[in-house]
């Protein structure tokens, strides 16, 4: 019994560490932990935009403090979060007690990032989170600033935030519906996958849009991981909805989208895709994924000086658009230049330089709030809307809204099947 509990130990052991890559480095470099589920696109996206921003900052020498470059070495860690919370926590666990990592960045699912944060606060190691949505990530700063001031959130906008972005989409292909189509009450159906992130947009969903002058057929909560919902969208069409209010932040966008298009249900889908953010969604549904609008970071269009160069970085060194994951690439910047303004790794003089952060970032103004969350407005991050168009993820959103126009946005377009269904 003895033998089979060591060799257990010694196999979960060996498990956790092949999850863990680190370069090659000289001594004094800082070493930054990028956490992640590094066997899906929002791993890939936390590792990518990490990757090219270390390697612009190391180009140029490094971070420089006490008037000593020192070279940035990133830690890969899998945090497989997606499958198994305690898989995150022990991975986050060894980033810091056994590869000494000075700062951490990156985080996806809640549920996994809250662990994670406590982790990271009982070290006093800064965690720049580029992932997880959920508003109280970021409320404990405020009740709680001296255990949690070492969390900052760079992406996404917050769970309230996105879903005023969801609202205003919806709204205007609600209202595009109405006026093109002549239909006098538009009809919604939510399809939200089962995670804790979502649950304040399901239920702010359900009281908002009747506000909004329109019905709520149903909701459907499939598994992030799903990849059949036939059953779903059967039930969507027997409902009679004409859009399809989506929040996925998993897999299951795709077989969504894709099924969607081969049965041509007449519906809109509308909201967030985070699959759908890829360059690469488009074959992965057999081009059935046109149509799709989606709330998104990035799109080629010139939200600053630095969102296209970023872009257009990203996808000619991975063949992929960047997702709202990659903003590790704002957050190692915004950590480079926080790190010299203190002139020190101490996490509380570089806390008190991160919150005055003021920076033109590739997805906007990046200003923290009081509870260190990104800020969200005119001005600031909005984040977008974008649609898949002939085969182009098309940036449609904002257009006019609140005086914001991005030089590059195109209008917003019906799916034909849905245009012939409604002037039969």
């Amino acid at each position: 019994m003895k033998r089979r509990n060591l060799l257990q130990r010694i196999l979960c052991f060996s498990v956790i560490v092949v999850f863990m890559s680190i370069p090659a480095w000289g001594a004094d470099t800082i070493k930054i932990g990028v956490l992640g589920p590094m066997a899906f696109t929002q791993g890939e996206g936390h590792w990518n935009g990490a990757t090219l921003a270390a390697d612009e900052i190391n180009a140029q020498g490094g971070v420089t403090v006490n008037g000593a470059k020192r070279q940035i070495e990133l830690i890969k860690v899998d945090t497989n979060e997606f499958l198994s919370v305690p898989d995150a926590t022990n991975a986050v666990e060894l980033a810091i007690s056994r590869f000494n990592a000075d700062f951490l960045t990156g985080g996806f699912r809640t549920e996994a990032v809250t662990v994670m944060q406590d982790i990271a606060m009982d070290n006093k190691k800064i965690f720049l989170g580029c992932g997880a949505a959920h508003p109280e990530l970021c409320e404990r700063v405020a009740t709680d600033y001296n255990r949690y001031k070492y969390w900052f959130r760079v992406t996404p906008i917050n769970s309230k935030f996105l879903v005023k972005v969801d609202f205003i989409l919806l709204g205007t292909v609600a209202k595009i519906m109405a006026t093109q189509l002549n239909i006098p009450k538009i009809k919604v159906a939510i399809v939200a996958e089962q995670a804790a992130w979502n649950e304040p947009i399901v239920s702010v969903a359900q009281k908002k849009l009747p506000e909004m002058g329109m019905e709520v057929v149903g909701v459907w909560r499939p598994s992030p991981v799903a990849t059949d919902v036939g059953a779903e969208l059967s039930a969507v069409q027997r409902a009679g909805a004409h859009i399809i209010f989506t929040s996925f932040s998993s897999s299951v966008g795709i077989p969504f989208a894709k099924q969607l298009g081969e049965l041509k249900i007449p519906a809109a889908p509308v909201g967030i895709n985070v699959e759908a953010q890829k360059q690469s969604f488009y074959d992965a549904t057999g081009g059935k994924g046109d149509y799709t609008l989606t709330i998104n970071t990035y799109a080629r269009v010139k939200i600053t000086d630095a969102t296209i160069p970023f872009f257009d970085s990203y996808l000619k060194r991975f063949g992929e658009a960047p997702n709202y994951t990659a903003g590790t690439y704002e957050a190692l910047h915004i950590l480079k230049e926080a790190i010299e303004r203190a002139n020190s790794l101490d996490s509380d003089k570089v806390v008190m330089e991160l919150e005055k952060t003021d920076r033109p970032g590739t997805a906007g103004r990046l200003v923290f709030t009081k509870d260190h969350d990104v800020t969200w407005g005119p001005g600031y991050v909005t984040g977008l809307g974008t649609q898949w168009q002939d085969g182009k993820n098309q940036c449609v959103w904002p257009m006019g809204w609140e005086g914001v126009t991005y030089e590059g946005v195109v209008p917003y377009k019906l799916p034909p099947w849905i245009v012939e269904h409604y002037k039969k």
